[in-house]
């Protein structure tokens, strides 16, 4: 099931949109350096949770663990895109997903997957 949500500004907080901003602010200088991708991916469940290192790819669409990132340090945006991974990914089942951003567009987005137990009952008379 998918739930899109568009304009999300009202749900940012004063912390999450001076990060977006931040990192908007960079797009020209990473489109220079032929990146079209900047992505960091979190995962977690039992309420502990990691986000790995900002990366950087110069391809055609991101997709978690199908490019190769290229060699770039982009250190500089790691607090900012933490600042935007959603808060509790990692409680219960937990959750994973990507915060990207895409360069020449200048859009960021956030994907959320999370985890959650099912189960099925059968009953039968013997």
């Amino acid at each position: 099931m998918e739930n899109n949500v568009t304009d999300s500004n009202e749900l940012l907080s004063p912390e999450q949109i001076a990060a977006k901003v931040a990192i908007l602010a960079e797009c020209e200088k990473l489109a220079n350096a032929g990146i079209t991708f900047v992505a960091v991916h979190f995962d977690g469940y039992g309420d502990d949770g990691t986000t790995e290192q900002v990366k950087c790819y110069e391809t055609e669409w991101y997709a978690y663990g199908e490019h190769e990132p290229m060699k770039y340090d982009a250190w500089y945006l790691q607090e900012h895109f933490e600042a935007l991974v959603p808060f509790g990914y990692e409680n219960d089942c937990g959750g994973f997903g990507d915060v990207v951003l895409d360069v020449s567009g200048r859009k960021l987005a956030v994907e959320r997957n999370d985890r959650f137990e099912d189960y099925t009952t059968t009953t039968y008379e013997v």
